[in-house]
């Protein structure tokens, strides 16, 4: 998560400020991002809920 955060700062620095195809780059860097952050997310809250449904098992 670190490196993809470094690398997005790394290329944000390199993109011109105001052109229009680095304005379309950094956001196109921007929402590969947030799905790679919601892609993890979600594989958390999936790993979270099969070991509470493991304990739950294991319990009954």
């Amino acid at each position: 998560m670190l490196l993809l955060l470094g690398l997005l700062i790394k290329a944000k620095i390199q993109i011109k400020a105001f052109s229009a195809l680095g304005l379309v780059l950094l956001l196109l860097q921007t929402l590969v991002f947030l799905a790679a952050g919601g892609a993890l997310s979600l594989a958390g809250l999936a790993a979270i809920s099969a070991g509470l449904q493991r304990r739950q098992a294991a319990s009954a």
